[in-house]
């Protein structure tokens, strides 16, 4: 059985004014439910910057073609990314790789909240399975294959219209 580890760091500061407005502004525009999202998204950004950072020291050509393809199939950078690219990447290059953030940005919800919603509650399909985690990262390439599945007698109650 696979032991469970916590994905995220709690800030080493908790009460720092400047970071709480800004994980504030973060929940409200990308309809997050908990800061412990922003702090998994810093978390993978911080592993992310960190290994690039010692492939930069050892100047390894194989673990950087190996990094670099992983940050774009992730699809936060596009085609030819270099280390410093890498290490210019923010918070929110990864929340918007999310998939309530994308699937509020296609248009098939009309708010990132609701866009949670539809996916939790099993409305939203990734190439043709439903998925119910909104914190996923969608691949680069998989957006056209992001489908909203509305049953409308579920989602409005009693009958069509």
């Amino acid at each position: 059985m696979k032991k469970h580890r916590k994905k995220y760091e709690k800030p080493k500061k908790p009460y720092d004014k400047i970071r709480i407005e800004r994980e504030r502004e973060l929940l409200s525009r990308y309809g997050l439910r908990r800061k412990r999202e922003i702090w998994r998204a810093e978390a993978i950004l911080r592993n992310l910057r960190r290994r690039a950072r010692d492939i930069l020291a050892r100047k390894d050509p194989e673990k950087e073609r190996e990094l670099l393809d992983k940050v774009v199939k992730m699809g936060l950078l596009e085609d030819n990314p270099t280390l410093e690219d890498v290490l210019g990447l923010t918070v929110e290059n990864i929340l918007e790789r999310r998939l309530q953030t994308l699937v509020y940005r296609l248009g098939l919800a009309r708010t990132p909240k609701q866009a949670r919603q539809f996916i939790v509650h099993g409305h939203v399909e990734l190439d043709g399975r439903r998925v119910v985690w909104p914190g996923m990262l969608v691949p680069a390439g998989a957006e056209s294959k992001l489908r909203l599945r509305l049953d409308k007698e579920k989602v409005f109650g009693g009958e069509a219209k």
